[in-house]
């Protein structure tokens, strides 16, 4: 595109799959995209990797051992800051137009609300941000003018079903409610299978996205719906009542808007991250993702229907949580991360995890969550919790 200056892009979490799939849309849009920093804590190599490609002006890694291992190994001096603080020094940058926030956990959310208060254009693909900081979230980015973009594919295709000028936050006018689409993870097609019986290797192979193992026993779960159903009351202003799930195991509409004329608008793609992120890169405008078009006449059927909510009881968790407050919603996530690490290592069997959310639930003691700081103190309580049990 002649003439429009490249946007310079932050990208928080650069060696993860969401961070592969952002560098591959700018790659394929050289000349209105940038990057201008990169983050990489836990994978070096694959940073070390992707620094010699894009040579950005600055990058953020975990400690002075990681930094010194970058510049040994690369040809140029970028301005180099680690740790936390280095994190929210990218995030904050002055010189940055976009932050993609692809920092998975809590270890994302100082940078993503350092993001927020500095007024940035923030594509989205922390879902902590918003489960266990949304109030607060929601709170920087009106405060200080910041705009959210989202990247997880439904929320996105909700956003790119609403009008041209919506802003995350705001309310929808003449909205019904929102469907939010789910493939029902692996044994969506199973109901007779014992799910005490279920295998770590089984629940992480999903039949629609290649994901990481924590993400594919969240979709196994439908926890993973659920965080996403918190995360939409936040993004679109919206009660937990206004959000319906569907199962539709093609994953071809990406979640749907019912407004009150009886319309219904949806996106539709491939299973592929690059289109959401393609949007969220270059909103308004529509750039080349780089995924291949989809044929419509080669789609043979695209069905729905509703969730068992008795064998995968998360989806009623995760509305129980939102509709009693933040610290509910934190507990939630905290406990869910814990379980589900226990049931990867083979201490917990899979019905065990929803059963262990479930009890934290019940043991929370509502109280404000009115900084950041309670954020991470709420986090910590419930995972001390869940240690004692």
């Amino acid at each position: 595109m002649a003439g429009v200056t490249p946007t310079r892009v932050a990208l928080l979490g650069g060696t993860g799959s969401i961070g592969d799939s952002t560098l591959r849309v700018m790659a394929a849009n050289p000349d209105s995209m940038v990057l201008h920093s990169l983050s990489g804590f836990r994978r070096v190599d694959a940073l070390i990797e992707r620094v010699r490609q894009w040579r950005p002006a600055r990058v953020a890694v975990a400690d002075e051992a990681a930094r010194t291992a970058l510049l040994a190994a690369i040809d140029y001096q970028p301005d180099v800051v680690t740790g936390a603080a280095g994190l929210v020094e990218l995030a904050a940058d002055s010189e940055a137009d976009l932050v993609v926030a692809a920092i998975m956990g809590a270890a994302g959310l100082p940078s993503t609300m350092a993001a927020a208060r500095a007024g940035k254009r923030i594509a989205l693909a922390n879902k902590e941000a918003l489960v266990m900081a949304g109030d607060l979230m929601m709170q920087a980015v009106d405060a200080h003018g910041a705009t959210l973009l989202p990247i997880d594919s439904e929320h996105n295709a909700i956003f790119q079903s609403l009008p041209a000028d919506y802003r995350c936050g705001q309310p929808i006018q003449g909205l019904r409610q929102l469907w939010l689409t789910c493939s029902g993870g692996p044994f969506r097609d199973q109901p007779e299978r014992d799910l005490s019986q279920v295998t770590p290797a089984q629940a992480c192979k999903h039949p629609n996205w290649s994901m990481g193992q924590k993400i594919s026993v969240d979709s196994a779960t439908l926890m993973n719906k659920g965080l996403e159903l918190i995360e939409a009351c936040y993004l679109f202003n919206v009660a937990s009542t206004d959000i319906r799930v569907v199962l539709h195991p093609q994953s071809i509409i990406h979640s749907l808007v019912e407004y009150r004329d009886g319309s219904f608008i949806s996106q539709l793609g491939r299973t592929d991250m690059r289109v959401p992120i393609a949007n969220a890169l270059a909103h308004p405008v529509r750039v080349d993702s780089g995924v291949e078009p989809l044929d419509l006449a080669q789609l043979s059927q695209l069905t729905f229907d509703q969730p068992d909510n008795d064998r995968f009881p998360a989806l009623g968790l995760a509305r129980a949580a939102v509709t009693a407050s933040q610290r509910h919603s934190i507990w939630l996530n905290a406990v869910n991360e814990c379980a589900v690490e226990d049931f990867l290592c083979g201490r917990l069997r899979f019905d065990q995890i929803a059963s262990r959310v479930g009890h934290a639930l019940e043991c929370v003691a509502p109280a404000p969550i009115d900084s950041l700081d309670a954020v991470l103190e709420a986090d910590d309580h419930a995972r001390r919790w869940y240690a004692e049990l």
